[in-house]
């Protein structure tokens, strides 16, 4: 099943590391740009999952992604984080969809 879904792992392993290795290095105060560059980031490798994986399983990313949140809020926040779960969630669905419409688009024009 690992070679099956190789792409997927390695993105969802990516994000994983986002949320647990970035904020150890965050410095005191620097909270909104933390949470600005997880959510690019966030949004980046979810359009990133888009274009490569030609799996139905993509789409199942955002809500991996949400649950994957939930440790790192009580780990490095506090219990008011727990609304950038709603974010991660629809940033990281907008970005499979559109990954995926880029290819296809690509794949079209060619």
């Amino acid at each position: 099943m690992n070679e099956h879904y190789q792409k997927e792992i390695i993105i969802l392993t990516l994000q994983a590391l986002l949320f647990y290795i970035i904020p150890l290095f965050a410095g005191l105060g620097d909270e909104m740009d933390l949470v600005v560059l997880l959510i690019l980031a966030t949004f980046l490798l979810s359009v990133t999952l888009g274009a490569i994986s030609d799996k139905k399983i993509r789409f199942l990313y955002p809500f991996a992604v949400g649950i994957l949140f939930i440790p790192s809020v009580f780990i490095y926040y506090n219990s008011t984080a727990l609304i950038y779960i709603a974010w991660y969630l629809v940033i990281s669905a907008v970005g499979i969809v559109m990954g995926a419409l880029l290819t296809n688009i690509w794949i079209k024009r060619n």
